[in-house]
């Protein structure tokens, strides 16, 4: 009999193969991270665990500037998020008209 997990146990499902998938494109040098799939928490993570390969003392020069590609475009990526987010956040005035925040 199979039971359901619940909406956290499907967050951490999720959560843990996208993990997965970053850690083994980080390992293989293959294939682009895909920023756009990430939420901006998930892509902190993947930004920590760069961040760790990079500092790893086995990674030769051509992997570490793969890894370096790979991160700066998750941190564009999170970028263009917080960008969007502020542009949202506004303010209305006395006069009823609305000030970006």
């Amino acid at each position: 009999m199979e039971t359901n997990p619940t909406g956290t146990e499907k967050e951490r499902k999720k959560e843990k193969t996208i993990e997965k998938e970053v850690k083994k494109e980080i390992e293989d040098g293959k294939g682009p991270v895909k920023p756009a799939k990430l939420t901006l928490e998930e892509s902190f993570e993947a930004l920590e665990e760069i961040a760790a390969r990079l500092e790893s003392e086995e990674i030769t020069l051509e992997e570490s500037f793969q890894v370096y590609q790979k991160g700066m475009e998750i941190l564009k990526h999170c970028n263009q998020k917080i960008d969007m987010v502020e542009k949202k956040v506004l303010r209305i005035n006395e006069d009823g008209q609305t000030d970006e925040f």
